[in-house]
């Protein structure tokens, strides 16, 4: 058994970002990073649409609106000085009716709320800017941006082992055991020993939460977020990152159009329940995982109320002419033949034991683990600032932190 001063398990973004805090904060630290996968990066981090977000849309005062907020001044600033590419070209959130144009409105005023830059924008202004995007008003947002964040992942990981971090892949968690001078845990790696403990599980943060001993009064419910891509001849369809008005009630943003930036065009997500946690291909199915979520009476609840969206979301997967219709809103000339396959993503939607879905970040924690419940987007953005809060929580005197 190996003796660190720090356990992290997680090799996505979040995971990362958390063990090179730990060592910026503490610099001669011991800190060991366990990836199940034989990659990093391999699920949530390296499936986004790969937008820097700028924090629109979020709760003012909330966690997640001001992670976000920093999150897009440091994922640019660490860029910047690790040599890694992006751009920032701006957003458009686009109304097309009269509803949305006063739900635009309100989100104008939460930016200015929450201290972000916006600019509004006018039905002439709009066919200025976007020729090909057809709305009554938009709200453009200059500071958003996009990135490959398996790209940024990896200028992490290789400052974690620079400062002397170790990261083992292909290390999977079978069992974690705290007593009161440290947490072991044993992996399909070896089993290792630390002082501090903390989980960045993603997808499997509900079942790595009860292996450390807690009763999550949550569950991990898989949507799958499915994309397309556009052929090379609408490469310039659009040069900003172009967005419908997103239901406030919902936690997703709708289907919108991406520019990557390697010079493609994607168009989604959209949000369908998955049958499996890490099911990227459209037809698998875990019974572990369906069971998992239809033994949770929060699940039930989430249904109910979402049954209207749910039925439409699975329409336009089954039928693209639907999923095309959600674009055509706002960019009436892509045609069915435009929508090519692309890689598929999994959202990680904690929702709790009354049926609500958890928009914000999640914490649990005991004396020596702290279990990130729920990260949900933009947890890329947020992954720097989220990082530095974990690793000030556990070398601090925070929940899940106290020293030994």
């Amino acid at each position: 058994m190996t003796d660190y001063d720090y356990l992290v398990v997680g090799g996505g973004i979040v995971g990362l970002s958390t063990a090179m805090h730990l060592e910026r904060a503490r610099p001669g630290c011991s800190v060991l990073v366990l990836e199940k996968e034989n990659a990093l990066a391999q699920h949530q981090t390296g499936h986004n649409s790969g937008v820097i977000h700028a924090g629109l849309y979020y709760t003012p005062g909330s966690l997640k609106a001001r992670l976000c907020r920093a999150g897009e001044r440091a994922t640019k600033e660490f860029c910047d000085s690790h040599g890694v590419p992006y751009r920032t070209i701006g957003k458009l959130v686009v109304a097309t009716s009269a509803p949305e144009v006063r739900r635009l409105r309100d989100l104008a005023l939460r930016a200015d709320r929450n201290g972000i830059e916006v600019e509004a924008v006018d039905r002439a202004r709009l066919r200025e800017l976007e020729p090909h995007v057809a709305g009554l008003e938009a709200l453009l947002v200059p500071a958003t941006g996009i990135v490959d964040y398996r790209r940024v992942s990896e200028a992490i990981a290789e400052e974690v082992r620079a400062a002397g971090g170790q990261i083992l892949t292909g290390a999977r968690v079978t069992a974690i055991a705290e007593d009161a001078d440290g947490v072991t845990v044993r992996s399909t790696r070896g089993t290792f020993r630390g002082r501090r403990f903390v989980a960045c599980a993603g997808l499997q943060a509900d079942r790595v939460a009860r292996l450390g001993g807690l009763d999550p009064d949550f569950r991990i419910v898989p949507f799958r977020g499915e994309y397309h891509e556009l052929p090379d001849h609408r490469a310039g369809i659009v040069d900003h990152l172009v967005y419908p008005v997103p239901d406030p009630a919902l936690p997703f943003l709708g289907v919108h159009l991406t520019p990557t930036v390697d010079g493609r065009i994607t168009v989604g997500p959209n949000a369908v329940l998955g049958g499996a946690r890490e099911g990227y291909r459209r037809r698998v199915v875990s019974a572990r995982d369906v069971a998992d979520y239809l033994r949770f009476p929060g699940m039930w609840k989430v249904a109910r109320s979402h049954a209207r969206t749910g039925a439409r979301e699975v329409l336009g997967s089954v039928f693209r002419r639907g999923y095309l219709a959600q674009v055509r809103k706002y960019c009436p000339e892509l045609r069915l033949d435009d929508l090519r396959p692309h890689a598929a993503g999994i959202r990680a939607q904690a929702v709790m034991r009354d049926g609500t879905l958890v928009h914000d970040f999640l914490l649990r924690g005991t004396p020596r683990q702290l279990h990130v419940a729920n990260a949900p987007s933009p947890a890329a953005t947020s992954a720097l600032p989220i990082g530095e809060m974990i690793a000030d929580r556990l070398v601090g005197s925070g929940p899940g932190s106290r020293r030994g």
